[in-house]
C-alpha cells in the first residue's frame, strides 16, 4: 500500500510540472478546424473502434463514431450566446437592479469563465452523501485501490479526496481547493484508463458531519464540480436535510445528477425495490426529473459498494458521461437556468407593458384642461366674431356701445396671463395628476425595478411641467389679429352702403322741409328706411356668416395651445417614460435570450420544457 500512494505521489507531481508547461500545440487537421482539443485527443479518438458503448437508461446513446464538429458547436456556441446575454443583462440592468439581486447572475458567470478556461477534456464528479452511506467504500471501489478511509469512526471523511485517471487535471482541482497530497491516481490496467478516460472522481467529506469546516467544504466544490452522485442508504434515503438544502433547490441539475442507493446487500431482494421506488417517489416530489425510457434526467440506481453488485452498472454511466464530455457544459447551463429563475421576478412582467394610444391622449388631455386650451379658443372664437360685430355692425349701434362703455363702471382688469393663486394650484394639482395617472399607467405590469425606474422618470419631468406649460400661456409682445375671411370687405361696403342711404335720404327730406326741393316725400323716405331696415340686415347676416371662421379661428388656436402642452408633456414626460420602458424592452430580450438563445422559438422552445415555456410566455405578455 506504501509503494501504491508513493507511485501516486509521484504522478501527481510529474502531472503538475506538465500542467505548468503547458498543453502540448494542435495538431494536425484538429488545429486547422479551430475546435479544442490537443492533438492526443483526435489520434485517440480516430483509432478508437467503432464498437461504442450499450445505452444506459437516463443517457443518449453514445455514438459511433466521432461527433461532427457542427453537433458539439452548436451546443457550445447556444451556451456561448446565453452566457454573453447574461453578461449583457446584468450590465444593463445595474442602474436599476440592486447588486445583491444580480449577484448569483455574476457568481454564474464567473464560474462558468473559469470552468471553460480549463481543461473541457476532464469531467470532475463528485460523491456526495450523509455519515455511512459508504460513499468512501464506493470512491474505493471504483478506484480499484484503497484510497479514501473507511471505518466505523464518524466522520471517516474530513477532508474531500480526489482522483483522476488522466493526466492533466491539476488545474481543474487547484480550482476545487484540493492540495497535492489528497490527490490520487487509479489502478489501471494494461490499457490505460479505458471507458472513464477523463474522469475525474471527488470523494466529499458527509454533508451532515457535525463539524461545520465539513459542511462548507461539501458546499464550495459541490458548486463547482460537472457532475454529483449522491450516496443514500436505506436507513437514511428520505433524509430531510439531503432534499431540503441540496436535492430540491438542484433540482435544475438533474442531467448531472445521479442517486445512488447503497447497500442494497442489507435488504431482501423484494424491499429493495420498494425502497428505489419510494425513493423515485420522493425525488419526484423534490421536482427532480429522472431519466427513465430515454428522457434527460437524473440517473437512479441501486448498488452495493460492499459486494460490487450494481457498480458495473455506475461505472458504464460514469464511462458514458466522460465520454461524451458535455457535463461541464450541462451543469453550465442548469447554472444558467436557476439563475434565470431567480431573477425571474425582475425581468418578466405581470401583464401587458407599454403606454397605449388611449392613456396618451388622457396624458394630453388632462394638460390641455390644465393650460385652459378650451377656454382659450373660446375666447378667440369670441374676440373674432367682436372683431367682425365692428367691422360689420351698423355705426350708430357701435356709437351706443361706445357710450355704454364709457357709462358702465370700469372694474381692475387682471393683467394677460396673470393667473390667481387659487386657479394656479387647481392647474398644477391637474398637472401633477396627469403625470401620476401616466406614470402608473406606464408602470403597470412592469417588474418592481422598472416600474420604479418608469415612476422615476415621469417624477422628474413632472419637477418643472407646471411652470413649462405657464410659459406657454404667457401674453405675446405683439399679438396678431384675427385673420379676415373673404367676404368681409364686401359686408363692410355693403354696411356703408346702408349708411349712405340713410345719409342721402335724411339729407333730401330735410332739403324738401327746408324748401330746398320741391315736397316729395316718398323718395327720401324709402332712401332712410331702406339704409335703416339694410343695415341691421347686413349685420345680421354678416353674424351669420362669421360663426363658421369664428369657430374655426378658435379651435385653431384651442389645437395650438393643446399642441405645445402635448409638446410640451411628450419632451419632459412621455420621452423620458418610452426611454425606460426602451430600455427594460431591450434588457427582457437579453433576459430571453438567456433563457433560449434562439429566441424562444428554437430547439429548447420546441421541446415543449419549463424554459421554453417561460420564453412563450415573456413574449406574449411584453409589448
Amino acid at each position: 500500500m506504501t509503494s501504491t500512494a508513493e507511485h501516486a505521489q509521484q504522478t501527481e507531481e510529474a502531472e503538475e510540472t506538465r500542467e505548468s508547461e503547458g498543453p502540448p500545440p494542435p495538431a494536425g487537421a484538429a488545429a486547422d478546424s479551430g475546435a479544442w482539443d490537443d492533438g492526443l485527443i483526435a489520434r485517440r479518438a480516430a483509432a478508437a473502434p467503432g464498437g461504442g458503448q450499450p445505452a444506459v437508461p437516463g443517457f443518449p446513446a453514445p455514438p459511433t463514431t466521432r461527433p461532427a464538429p457542427d453537433a458539439d458547436g452548436g451546443a457550445a456556441d447556444d451556451l456561448s450566446a446565453r452566457l454573453d446575454a447574461l453578461r449583457e443583462l446584468t450590465g444593463l440592468s445595474r442602474p436599476r437592479v440592486d447588486a445583491a439581486t444580480l449577484a448569483e447572475a455574476g457568481r454564474v458567470l464567473d464560474d462558468a469563465a473559469a470552468r471553460r478556461r480549463l481543461s473541457r477534456r476532464h469531467t470532475v464528479v463528485a460523491l456526495a452523501g450523509a455519515t455511512g452511506s459508504g460513499k468512501s467504500t464506493l470512491f474505493n471501489t471504483l478506484a480499484g485501490v484503497t484510497i479514501s478511509d473507511t471505518g466505523v469512526r464518524r466522520p471517516t471523511t474530513s477532508a474531500a479526496l480526489a482522483c483522476s485517471w488522466t493526466d492533466g487535471a491539476a488545474a481543474l482541482l487547484d480550482r476545487l481547493e484540493i492540495p497535492g497530497r489528497l490527490r490520487r491516481r487509479p489502478v489501471q490496467g494494461p490499457d490505460g484508463p479505458g471507458p472513464l478516460d477523463g474522469l475525474v472522481l471527488v470523494d466529499l467529506p458527509d454533508h451532515d458531519s457535525a463539524a461545520a469546516e465539513h459542511r462548507a467544504q461539501v458546499d464550495r466544490v459541490l458548486a463547482h464540480v460537472d457532475a454529483v452522485i449522491w450516496v443514500v442508504d436505506p436507513e437514511k434515503y428520505g433524509d430531510a436535510l439531503l432534499h431540503e438544502r441540496y436535492l430540491r433547490p438542484m433540482a435544475g441539475h438533474a442531467e448531472v445528477t445521479f442517486v445512488v442507493l447503497n447497500q442494497v446487500d442489507r435488504l431482501p431482494e423484494d424491499a429493495a425495490d420498494q425502497v428505489l421506488d419510494d425513493l423515485r417517489r420522493l425525488l419526484d416530489e423534490d421536482g427532480i426529473a429522472l431519466g427513465e425510457h430515454g428522457e434527460p434526467g437524473a440517473t437512479v440506481l441501486a448498488l452495493s459498494a460492499l459486494t460490487g453488485d450494481g457498480v458495473g452498472e455506475l461505472r458504464d454511466c460514469l464511462g458514458q458521461l466522460t465520454s461524451e464530455r458535455r457535463a461541464a457544459a450541462r451543469r453550465i447551463g442548469a447554472d444558467l437556468d436557476a439563475a434565470a429563475d431567480r431573477l425571474r421576478p425582475v425581468y418578466v412582467p405581470t401583464g401587458r407593458v407599454g403606454l397605449s394610444e388611449e392613456a396618451r391622449e388622457a396624458f394630453t388631455d388632462r394638460l390641455a384642461e390644465a393650460v385652459g386650451a378650451a377656454a382659450a379658443g373660446q375666447a378667440a372664437e369670441r374676440a373674432w366674431r367682436r372683431n367682425a360685430n365692428r367691422a360689420c355692425g351698423t355705426p350708430w349701434l357701435r356709437l351706443w356701445r361706445w357710450y355704454e362703455a364709457r357709462r358702465a363702471p370700469r372694474t381692475a382688469e387682471r393683467p394677460p396671463g396673470d393667473i390667481p393663486d387659487g386657479e394656479a394650484t387647481t392647474a398644477r394639482q391637474r398637472v401633477e395628476q396627469a403625470v401620476r395617472v401616466v406614470a402608473d399607467e406606464a408602470a403597470s405590469g412592469l417588474p418592481a425595478p422598472w416600474a420604479g425606474a418608469v415612476r422615476e422618470a415621469a417624477g422628474r419631468g413632472a419637477d418643472g411641467l407646471p411652470e413649462a406649460l405657464d410659459g406657454l400661456t404667457a401674453p405675446e409682445p405683439a399679438p396678431a389679429r384675427p385673420p379676415r375671411p373673404g367676404w368681409w370687405p364686401v359686408a363692410v361696403l355693403a354696411q356703408v352702403s346702408m349708411t349712405l342711404l340713410q345719409v342721402v335720404g335724411g339729407v333730401w327730406l330735410l332739403a324738401q322741409v327746408l324748401g330746398v326741393f320741391p315736397p316729395d316725400l316718398l323718395p327720401p323716405v324709402l332712401l332712410m328706411l331702406a339704409g335703416i331696415v339694410g343695415g341691421p340686415c347686413v349685420e345680421y347676416g354678416s353674424r351669420l356668416a362669421a360663426r363658421g371662421p369664428a369657430r374655426r379661428y378658435g379651435a385653431d388656436a384651442e389645437r395650438a395651445l393643446r399642441d405645445a402642452a402635448a409638446g410640451c408633456g411628450r419632451a419632459r414626460v412621455l420621452d423620458p417614460v418610452a426611454a425606460e420602458l426602451l430600455r427594460y424592452r431591450e434588457v427582457r430580450e437579453r433576459y430571453a435570450r438567456v433563457l433560449d438563445p434562439v429566441g424562444g422559438s428554437g430547439a429548447r422552445g420546441r421541446a415543449g420544457g419549463s424554459t421554453g415555456g417561460r420564453v412563450g410566455e415573456l413574449s406574449t405578455t411584453g409589448r
